[in-house]
């Protein structure tokens, strides 16, 4: 099916740079006309001289930070942190305010050259889409912002291509530096749960991990953790610390699962 909608679209594209070359714009259909003369004209060369542009500049940042502070408002929203039971809802946010970049990017992209460009993202858009097997959501949404990234590059706009790529960077440092953990501790002493329960969150809230949510198993002996873990910790030393400070009688395994 996706082979076949590709073919589709190639010839869709063939089709209509076929009737372009042909002359189709007659003059009594300015519209249909001025679409295809904007579609064929020649892309405008900004180069270099972008970065003295400062009021274009300007515009694009303030663009850029309109979006990320919109897309936080949706992602933090006070209902959502209730509903939160997994580590891929954890990620959600991440991954909501990193799109909202990706929009204005585009947004920016297709003011400045118009609706051809927007072809070629479409076309980007599906070859990564059914093409590019990531591993999760945020990975796709990082892969998004390169090929962006590059895009810009391509059409000769630096000055918005470092500035879309320090955004990102900015992002990718500010959400990743602390990890969402999600901390499995099971065949727990039996009839122990409860204060192995309170030994574990103790013990976390010690090592400057923030405890997400926590699920706990009385018939299974399980307690099922989704934590956010301290910029300078990573899983192994937080197990070992775990291992050591836990005590021996409500100890139980662990394993962790870090996106």
């Amino acid at each position: 099916m996706v082979f076949y909608a590709q073919l589709a679209f190639i010839g869709a594209v063939r089709t209509l740079g076929f009737w372009v070359r042909q002359g189709l714009d007659r003059p009594n259909d300015s519209g249909g006309g001025a679409m295809f003369s904007d579609m064929t004209r020649e892309l405008p060369s900004i180069g270099w001289v972008g970065f003295l542009d400062g009021d274009a500049m300007l515009q694009s940042f303030l663009a850029l930070v309109l979006a990320v502070a919109l897309g936080m408002v949706i992602a933090f929203h006070p209902t959502t942190a209730r509903t939160v039971d997994t580590r891929e809802e954890a990620e959600l946010p991440k991954v909501l305010i990193m799109y909202a970049l990706i929009g204005a990017v585009v947004g920016e992209i297709v003011l400045e050259y118009g609706m051809v460009v927007g072809f070629v993202i479409f076309g980007l858009g599906g070859l990564m889409r059914f093409r590019t097997d990531a591993a999760s959501t945020r990975d796709t949404g990082r892969l998004i912002v390169v090929t962006l990234v590059g895009l810009i590059s391509g059409l000769n706009l630096p000055h918005f291509a470092v500035m879309a790529t320090g955004f990102a960077w900015v992002l990718i440092y500010v959400f990743d530096g602390h990890p969402i953990c999600e901390l499995e501790v099971h065949e727990i002493p039996k009839g122990k749960v409860k204060e192995a329960s309170e030994a574990y969150r103790r013990v976390l809230g010690q090592l400057g991990c923030t405890i997400i949510s926590e699920d706990k198993s009385f018939s299974k002996s399980r307690i099922d953790y989704v934590i956010r873990a301290p910029r300078n910790k990573t899983p192994t030393a937080l197990n070992a610390a775990l291992c050591e400070r836990v005590p021996a009688e409500v100890r139980g395994e662990i394993d962790w699962e870090v996106e």
